[in-house]
């Protein structure tokens, strides 16, 4: 067979070409489709970015907007001399126990922000603040909103030990004690690459971490909603969360801070004190609500939604293998379904990107696509220049359907041949 070896072993290829029969209205795809008509059931593009972001489910603006009018919950939630900021607070209140039930936390340990960017900048400066001569370990493929953090923390005189990651993308547990140090006072590593995909193993790293009285700092963004998360059982001190990547309203986010025992951070914004001084600033009542009811949603749809995916991504890499020289970029069996990383031997995924009009995929982290550069991440795993020039990332979620991954699937095999073709 032709499908691609992976950089983490190979997927075994079928004698033929065809979706799994599991999969609900799958069709083979022994014969190639015509790529250039768009069935009409679907819409243009197909959207295969949900790393990137996810659309707001119908449900969460529902609810949203009943918080946005007169004749809604528009007041103040700091207002405490009124009923419209009452049923403002007691909304924001709400929502606050439903993503911290997701994560198996104390609703009191849910700090609002605006968003995972200001969350892991709240954490890792909030923790360091104050500390002369401190040390933080963290990796070389964390999201941006970490990377340049603690870059910054750097040339304010902060040490920062930053780890290689392994071929497959993950951090491994001996790694981290190898690098901690007397003055070690914060470790900051995601649960799941936002390229790759990748889980690390958190529940190992921060259980340690714990007994040595070392702050754990974990980026959640793109776990949240797509793998089980328990606070308890995978002991951390910080986690960053995003209203968007769970299909709730951009703009909004949160910070699990542990309270038992105490974890303290220092604010980062200041001008009132809300959130218990940790963040100030009017809480955006409507987003806050829609946040939580994303992460209602997300709870109960875990399984069905895991399991959902795992089905789609195995009928989107089926359709992929008539063709030669594609590389999964990443782990195999430690990642979540939805997001897959490919390099596709001899195209440029610019080019690429370009014949796949009918597509909407990137070439990478939403927060470093508007550079040129070849992924940071994928020099990090090892991948030569070239070899990250030629990688695409797709994603898929709630919303994806089989038509669609058998519709994009021939579409790339169509368009890559026809590049190799002319090259």
């Amino acid at each position: 067979m032709k499908f691609a070896r992976l950089r983490t072993g190979k997927i075994a290829a079928s004698p033929t070409v065809a979706l799994k029969p599991s999969i609900p209205n799958a069709c083979p795809i022994r014969r190639r489709p015509d790529t250039n008509k768009f069935p009409e059931s679907m819409k243009k593009p197909v959207y295969m970015d949900y790393a990137a972001t996810t659309p707001v489910d119908p449900a969460v603006a529902d609810e949203m907007m009943k918080y946005l009018t007169l004749d809604g919950v528009f007041g103040n939630p700091a207002s405490r001399t009124h009923a419209y900021g009452w049923q403002a607070e007691a909304a924001v209140e709400a929502a606050r126990k439903k993503v911290a039930s997701l994560v198996h936390a104390d609703p009191r340990e849910i700090v609002w922000t605006s968003g995972a960017t200001e969350s892991d900048n709240l954490a890792i400066k909030g923790a360091v603040a104050g500390r002369q001569g401190a040390h933080i370990v963290t990796s070389r493929i964390e999201h941006k909103a970490v990377v340049d953090t603690c870059k910054w923390l750097e040339h304010q005189g902060t040490e920062v030990t930053w780890l290689e990651p392994a071929a497959d993308g993950t951090i491994g547990f001996d790694q981290v004690l190898d690098a901690l140090k007397e003055n070690t006072v914060l470790v900051s590593l995601m649960l799941v690459n936002n390229e790759l995909g990748t889980i690390n193993d958190i529940a190992a790293i921060g259980a340690e971490l714990r007994q040595r009285g070392i702050l754990f700092h974990v980026d959640a963004a793109q776990a949240a909603g797509k793998m089980a998360i328990d606070v308890g059982s995978m002991p951390v001190d910080l986690l960053a969360l995003s209203g968007h990547k769970v299909y709730g309203p951009k703009g909004v986010g949160a910070l699990y801070v542990r309270r038992s025992p105490d974890v303290r951070i220092e604010a980062q914004i200041h001008g009132g004190g809300h959130e218990r001084g940790m963040r100030s600033g009017t809480l955006p009542t409507h987003q806050i609500v829609g946040m939580g009811k994303a992460f209602e949603i997300a709870q109960s749809a875990l399984e069905q939604e895991v399991e959902k995916l795992e089905a789609l991504r195995e009928a989107f890499l089926s359709g992929l293998r008539p063709l030669e020289g594609v590389t999964l970029n990443g782990s195999e069996s430690r990642r979540v379904p939805g997001i897959m990383n490919l390099s596709f031997e001899g195209v440029d995924a610019e080019s690429l990107m370009l014949g796949l009009r009918d597509l909407a995929v990137s070439s990478g982290s939403a927060c470093a696509s508007a550079t040129v550069e070849p992924s940071y991440v994928l020099r990090g795993i090892g991948l030569s220049e070239q070899q990250a020039h030629r990688a695409l990332r797709f994603s898929i979620g709630r919303y994806t359907t089989n038509e669609e991954v058998a519709f994009a699937s021939a579409q790339i095999v169509d368009v890559v041949s026809r590049l190799r073709a002319v090259r």
